[in-house]
């Protein structure tokens, strides 16, 4: 049983978000959709709370109403294997939303995500500070994450 699991809070886009990311990640489905009854608080029958799943892990979706929106502050990093899922990732998580810089972006429910490729980060880390350097300042100039680029800057 997973011991900790990511509760989001949307205005009334639940069930629409989780439908939306349960197609993005092929393997992701619904679990649970519960719905207000007559204590409420949201309107009878609608929509409360959505359980869903992506790659194995579990997420809870509420429709609490507009008082929390997302930001920046907590984001979810998608680890791809090479430059064909940073793009199917990134064109699909973006869609609709907005794009930031070195690989974030937020999706058309204000969520915030990093769209990362593995080789990325083991060039940014590399032992030599010159090469792991160029691989960085490189990085910090993209929005979408080029593999290739930063493959480039690292050689120098």
């Amino acid at each position: 049983m997973q011991k900790i699991t990511p509760f989001l809070w949307f205005d009334k886009e639940a069930e629409e978000a989780a439908k939306h990311y349960v197609s993005v990640f092929k393997d992701g489905r619904i679990l649970n959709v519960a719905r207000y009854g007559d204590a409420g608080p949201g309107p009878k029958g609608s929509v409360m709370v959505v359980e869903f799943e992506l790659k194995g892990q579990k997420f809870t979706a509420l429709n609490g109403g507009p008082r929390f929106k997302f930001d920046e502050a907590i984001s979810f990093v998608v680890d791809c294997k090479d430059q064909v899922e940073v793009d199917y990732y990134w064109d699909r998580l973006a869609e609709g939303g907005a794009h930031s810089m070195c690989g974030w972006l937020k999706d058309r429910f204000g969520l915030s995500w990093q769209v990362v490729p593995r080789r990325a980060i083991d060039l940014m880390t590399d032992p030599d500070p010159a090469k792991a350097s160029r691989a960085m300042a490189a990085l910090l100039k993209m929005r979408k994450i080029d593999i290739g680029e930063i493959e480039r800057a690292h050689r120098g």
